[in-house]
């Protein structure tokens, strides 16, 4: 007779990657035949300036035309989009009467393109969205085309979207808001400017760090969290250094997907409840919000969390060496942050609905003990 090992079944959850997902150099140039495959007849193209001075929003347009789709873009957004900007782009998506939307760019460029479709195919404003579960009429049809290995939005179906009186990021989520497919063309992540591809490779990086940890995490979004960091941990140097190592830049953009379906059954943690305010207060973009906090939770979480499958080595250490070589500053003081709002900063932390999927018991309280380690 064999020995037999035990098998730790997991309890039971509920996956569903509801995004087809078509990877490889060029597939840019497919984005009119497989939105012809899905329907589209007039689609918006939800992009930035940047994207398109780099040449692709005319590549985008040019390929829908190609496959019988009209094609219009929409670009007066910024790198937070907020609730004005949709508001901008629901105008036009009206004015347009599109049938159909495509994201193409960095996570705002997605987040923003699931933010029209909110409010166009079900009115209100994006107020109406916050939370989840809260559209109650069918959304467009929509592609998601990353051209950073950053949010991983176009493998989620939240948008992140600040409220423009408020300045407060609502996380606005529905299962019909999640993209069709997802074009992964890895080429288009190497025009990226150097400070971009750190901010969101690290924002990368933390995803798959965060998502292994937290409570509403499953056997199956764990294991994607620890391929993404396995993708990603040793490449984020390498794109930095050669901005033209294509098997690089592959792996960044594919881990960083991955990282998105962790996210969309995992949610995150502390780290990103504790970098939200920080942008919303003082502007600091959000990979670096993201950089300066998470290695002071990981060490924070580790009392309840066994990081060891994840990182055979000192993690925290690692999280830092990462953000020395993407150029991150060390401490809040270094960017500005005034020790008097600390505390301020810890009241809107604790009230961040990432916080409540944190391992370890997360409050305002907490929040404040992160932040002065985080300080100086």
């Amino acid at each position: 007779m064999t020995d037999t090992k035990e098998i730790a079944l997991p309890n039971r959850f509920n996956f569903n990657a509801r995004t087809r997902v078509v990877f490889g150099d060029g597939t840019l140039d497919e984005v009119g035949e497989l939105a012809r495959e899905l329907g589209f007849k007039r689609a918006l193209v939800v992009s930035d300036h940047g994207v398109e001075q780099a040449g692709y929003v005319e590549r985008a347009l040019r390929s829908l035309e190609a496959a019988g789709v009209t094609g219009r873009s929409f670009l007066e957004f910024d790198c937070n989009p907020d609730t004005a900007m949709v508001e901008r782009g629901r105008a036009a998506a009206a004015e347009f009467q599109c049938d159909s939307i495509i994201g193409l760019g960095g996570g705002s460029s997605m987040d923003c393109a699931k933010g029209i479709n909110f409010v166009h195919s079900n009115g209100g404003t994006m107020r109406d969205y916050w939370g989840h579960g809260k559209a109650t009429l069918p959304m467009l049809p929509m592609i998601g085309i990353p051209t950073t290995a950053g949010t991983g939005s176009e493998a989620q179906s939240y948008a992140l979207i600040s409220d423009s009186e408020t300045h407060v990021k609502m996380a606005c989520g529905d299962e019909k808001a999640a993209f069709r497919i997802a074009i992964l063309d890895p080429t288009l992540t190497q025009s990226a400017p150097r400070t971009v591809t750190a901010a969101a490779g690290y924002d990368a990086l933390s995803h798959s760090v965060e998502t292994y940890g937290t409570t509403k995490g499953n056997v199956l979004s764990r294991g994607f969290a620890k391929l993404a960091f396995e993708w990603i941990e040793p490449q984020l140097e390498t794109v930095l250094g050669d901005p033209q190592d294509g098997p690089a830049h592959s792996a960044m953009l594919l881990g960083a997907n991955m990282a998105g379906m962790a996210i969309e059954h995992s949610m995150l943690g502390a780290a990103h409840a504790c970098a939200n305010p920080l942008t919303a207060r003082y502007g600091i973009v959000h990979g670096v919000a993201v950089s300066l906090m998470l290695p002071h939770i990981v060490r924070w979480n580790a009392a309840v969390v066994d990081y060891g499958a994840l990182y055979s080595g000192d993690l925290p250490a690692r999280l830092i060496e990462l953000a020395r070589a993407c150029g991150m500053p060390a401490t809040l003081k270094e960017v500005g942050v005034d020790a008097d709002s600390l505390e301020v900063l810890a009241e809107g932390a604790g009230q961040q609905w990432t916080g409540r999927f944190n391992p370890r018991p997360f409050d305002s309280k907490a929040a404040l003990d992160l932040y002065r380690c985080a300080y100086e």
